[in-house]
């Protein structure tokens, strides 16, 4: 008799081709293997936790990386070097993610990550050998910071679509809420962390990312695999250059309006300011309609028919501006009024500001796996309104929190911040990557990315402005008073009043007392040594623009709070199609086609779609229909 034949279970691509299991000498885990998952969110939290970590641990070294250069950055010609080094890596990351994430649906979303991963570990080691001084250090720091931004926007456009891919519908939420809340997270430990090694060495902030990034690099090419749906396309040039010419005079001239012109407080006037605001829109509106008119959009709008998907966004963008505007406010806060008061130097108030924030980032670690994982059962919605909620709840205690407050109400309420955005983070995630077909995940993830790093952006300048406005009306002449009353002439007094206000505010940002600078040491030595002792020591520019400071504060955390009660409306919004629940189109599954909402079956070359067959005939919706079983549903005539 012949031999009985043993059926085997094999494994196809997308293709249809049959997939070799991987060699047994090989060490790295197959994608259809069960603890792959864990691999992909691994590496990709590390990753997006380098790229954040990266943007906050420069913003509190600032102090160090001037003093190393041997730049003075309160000097007029020098706030711009100031400006492009805080927001310059977040304008790039805002620009590119979405463009990046469309080029990973179309060549591979790992091979941009790895990619990213690469250049991000490359430029890191460029940054730290700074070999200029001046005004061409900066310009030095300032250019590889935008290269590096590159590679911090592949890893962050990507990441959300590699785990989406990885993991089943019902563990995408915690998986989401690990990697969302290490990025979110990052932002906060870069405080902590910048803090610590600029006290050693500038060059440190940089020598950091090294080890990491290699250590990344390498785990990434070895360990990660292609596993969802690749769809091959042209790019789409004109819809890359208009977005990126349109985002980019936007949040340009958002980052100038915010520096005085022509004897205003701000520069919203400046004719470059009104052409960068007018033209960004313009050319935005030029590339609405390129994306509505390409076959292959790199901003694939019809996305936002999805109720949900567009509601997501929105919320997404709008808690970015609150937290981003949240997290400058604090740092001036504490580095410019309330450590000085308290007895701390200049000099250590960027490392003791990151300190006594932990509680913002113990709350972020504690809700966000947390919410992620009960996500996963109970459905995202309710937690991201929760998460708004708390959020806006916080910043009203923050409110009305006296400027020289008590410690352990301050900690406990922005514990109650970072709580609200943990639970937040990891469902919003979750509702705006279920609600978009299997291959344009890379899409989404980086559509998500772009909202929320321009989030950041325009935070600065509408924070900034609404500080800078209030501080306009009473800054002078607080000051004028209290120099006046140590001694100071009227006229010098005045002179030093009529500082810019955004001077005094990156003043207090940056933890520097500028009176000393103000009045120069031969009207210092004119004074006595007791009132030349109060003017340049620790507490006198704190009480000066304590006043002025909170009143200015109020108006930011009254518009936080309708920020965050807006996005929580937002995310209740629920779409009319029913969020996709696939594995993620995974190798797992290739055997049987997967359709997302706006998919359709393949056809062959005579045009008409698989299993279609003549007109007025009925044909079968599912294969149980084939074998005699009845289908669920109703059935429908098939069209030619």
């Amino acid at each position: 008799m012949p031999k009985k034949r043993r059926h085997l279970t094999v494994a196809r691509d997308d293709a249809g081709r049959v997939r070799q299991p991987p060699p047994r000498h090989a060490r790295h885990i197959a994608v259809d293997h069960p603890r792959y998952k864990w691999v992909a969110l691994s590496n990709t939290t590390l990753g997006t936790l380098i790229a954040t970590v990266n943007a906050s641990i420069v913003l509190i070294s600032l102090p160090a990386i001037f003093n190393g250069i041997h730049l003075e950055p309160l000097q007029p010609g020098n706030v711009s070097y100031l400006l492009w080094m805080l927001m310059g890596y977040m304008l790039i990351m805002a620009v590119l993610v979405v463009t990046l994430g469309r080029l990973g649906d179309m060549w591979g979303r790992v091979r941009i990550y790895n990619a990213g991963f690469l250049i991000f570990t490359v430029t890191s080691v460029v940054l730290s050998l700074d070999p200029l001084h001046g005004g061409p250090g900066a310009l030095w720091l300032i250019g590889w910071r935008v290269v590096q931004a590159v590679g911090g926007a592949m890893l962050m456009a990507n990441s959300a679509a590699i785990i989406t891919d990885a993991f089943p519908a019902r563990q995408r939420g915690m998986a989401l809420g690990v990697n969302m809340v290490a990025g979110i997270a990052g932002s906060f430990i870069g405080l902590v962390l910048g803090g610590l090694l600029a006290e050693w060495d500038w060059r440190s902030v940089f020598w950091v990312n090294v080890p990491i990034g290699l250590a990344g690099t390498v785990w990434a090419y070895r360990s990660l695999h292609e596993a969802g749906l690749r769809r091959p396309a042209r790019i789409d040039w004109w819809g890359n250059v208009t977005f990126a010419v349109g985002l980019t005079a936007l949040l340009a001239a958002i980052t100038y309006g915010i520096q005085p012109y022509g004897g205003h407080t701000m520069g919203w006037t400046n004719p470059s300011v009104l052409a960068g605001l007018t033209g960004g829109v313009a050319v935005l509106i030029v590339f609405w309609l390129v994306e509505t008119r390409s076959d292959d959009p790199m901003f694939p709008l019809r996305l936002f028919r999805n109720a949900a998907f567009a509601g997501g966004n929105a919320a997404t963008l709008l808690g970015s501006i609150a937290r981003g505007g949240l997290q400058f406010m604090l740092i001036i806060w504490l580095q410019g009024i309330w450590l000085p008061l308290h007895g701390y130097d200049y000099a250590n108030t960027p490392l003791w500001a990151g300190i006594y924030l932990v509680p913002l980032t113990v709350g972020f670690l504690i809700a966000g796996p947390v919410a992620g994982y009960l996500s996963d059962r109970f459905g995202a919605r309710p937690f991201a309104v929760s998460g708004f909620i708390v959020m806006a709840a916080s910043f009203a205690g923050l409110l009305v929190l006296p400027t020289d407050f008590g410690y352990p109400l301050f900690a406990f309420l922005v514990f109650l911040n970072g709580l609200g955005g943990g639970l937040f983070a990891a469902p919003n995630t979750s509702i705006i990557m279920s609600n978009v077909p299997p291959e344009a995940r890379g899409a989404a993830s980086g559509m998500r990315a772009t909202f929320q790093n321009a989030g950041m952006v325009l935070s600065i300048g509408v924070f900034f402005s609404l500080m800078i406005a209030g501080l306009a009306g009473s800054l002078p002449r607080t000051l004028t008073s209290g120099l006046t009353s140590r001694g100071v002439p009227t006229g010098p007094a005045h002179a030093a009043a009529a500082l810019p206000p955004v001077g005094t505010l990156f003043a207090a940002f940056l933890g520097y007392n500028p009176v000393k600078q103000l009045l120069g040491p031969h009207l210092l030595a004119q004074l006595s040594p007791a009132d030349a002792r109060t003017v340049t020591g620790r507490e006198f520019f704190p009480h000066l623009i304590s006043g002025p400071f909170h009143r200015g504060l109020v108006v930011v955390f009254a518009l936080a709070i309708a920020m965050s009660l807006v996005a929580a409306a937002a995310s209740l919004i629920q779409g009319r199609t029913k969020p996709d629940s696939s594995q993620g189109d995974t190798l797992r599954s290739r055997s049987r086609w997967t359709a997302g909402p706006t998919s359709r079956p393949p056809r062959p070359a005579s045009g008409r779609a698989v299993g279609a067959v003549g007109p007025g005939v009925r044909r079968p919706r599912c294969r149980a229909a084939v074998g005699g079983r009845a289908c669920p549903g109703r059935r429908r005539r098939a069209g030619p």
